[in-house]
């Protein structure tokens, strides 16, 4: 049975009428039109589905919309403000940190939640808190590279 759910979407109130157990993923791509968010594994462990859920990094091909109810929800399409890009989707693009590109998303949105929880990371930190996003073309160095520069650029601003 079809339920209204509210949440904040890219800082936007947002209610949809929807079966509750309907994943995020799907909720996002087919009913909202934001297809940034990847299907790539559909189990939770690619990564290419990744999203902010009051800042954290959240696997939106596993998460019922339900459970986002009340909560603060973050696309790639809604990390950029004003017309500017995050700092993350800046570096990216600065270091070339993609080849295919299904990946970004979901390594920028990982990315921007870590980073907005903990501004100032080693090398190693960035790279252990990407391990469980898959990227297949190679660009891991490139990614770290931009990780590390958006880190600076942050400052440590949230």
């Amino acid at each position: 049975m079809e339920e209204k759910i509210r949440f904040n979407l890219n800082g936007k109130k947002t209610e949809i009428t929807t079966e509750p157990n309907q994943t995020l993923l799907w909720v996002l791509r087919n009913q909202l039109g934001l297809t940034g968010t990847k299907f790539g594994c559909g189990t939770g462990f690619c990564g290419a589905c990744t999203v902010l859920i009051n800042r954290e990094p959240a696997r939106s091909c596993m998460l019922p919309v339900s459970d986002v109810e009340g909560k603060d929800v973050i696309t790639i399409e809604g990390l950029s403000r004003n017309g500017k890009l995050h700092p993350v989707q800046q570096a990216f693009i600065d270091h070339d940190a993609l080849q295919c590109g299904y990946c970004t998303p979901g390594m920028i949105m990982t990315a921007a939640g870590m980073l907005m929880k903990k501004p100032l990371m080693t090398r190693q930190e960035i790279i252990d808190g990407l391990e469980n996003n898959l990227c297949r073309c190679g660009a891991h160095t490139r990614i770290i590279d931009a990780v590390e520069t958006a880190a600076k650029e942050m400052k440590g601003a949230k």
